[in-house]
């Protein structure tokens, strides 16, 4: 069975698409939900224009979602607008889940798999170095209990860093 976005002939797994019937989701690739994930590269979601169109609500819902995330270009623009969607689906697409409560320390909010940048030296404790300002630290992870908190790799460790010591990069 292909990737119900991309039609890629790679093993699946299951991502709910939330805010709609419980246990909706759809099979994807590990290409579209690491891209889901983070960020997106337009050309591989130009997918999108056949998969849009899927019998399956949950499909139509992501498809929805992920134009929206591109509208920054025009095809993906274009296509939105020719999406067409039953009232009920519609209500799923736009009932997007509430944004992340971590933000950084300008307020931006924060992903999983976000790459971020420390606006302060750091010590780490237990880790025998100071994480020094300016470093990149990609991929981050967002604690869920604590919106103050996300997990980044620095110098080879995996760190716990407030979100006020960093910016989005």
């Amino acid at each position: 069975m292909p990737c119900a976005l991309c039609s890629a002939d790679a093993p699946l797994s299951f991502v709910e698409v939330p805010g709609g019937p419980d246990g909706a989701g759809v099979e994807i690739c590990a290409t579209c939900a690491e891209q889901i994930a983070g960020d997106l590269d337009p050309n591989h979601w130009r997918c999108l224009s056949s998969s849009m169109w899927s019998e399956e609500p949950a499909v139509q819902v992501l498809a929805a979602r992920l134009l929206a995330r591109l509208s920054d270009q025009d095809w993906a623009r274009d296509l939105a607008e020719q999406l067409w969607l039953d009232d009920e689906t519609r209500a799923w697409a736009d009932n997007v889940p509430a944004a992340s409560a971590h933000v950084d320390s300008n307020g931006a909010p924060l992903a999983q798999g976000d790459n971020v940048v420390l606006i302060k030296d750091l010590p780490v404790k237990g880790g025998g170095f100071t994480a020094k300002r300016g470093t990149a630290v990609r991929g981050i992870s967002l604690v869920q209990d604590n919106p103050e908190h996300i997990e980044g790799r620095v110098e080879g460790q995996r760190i716990v860093i407030l979100t006020k010591f960093v910016k989005k990069k």
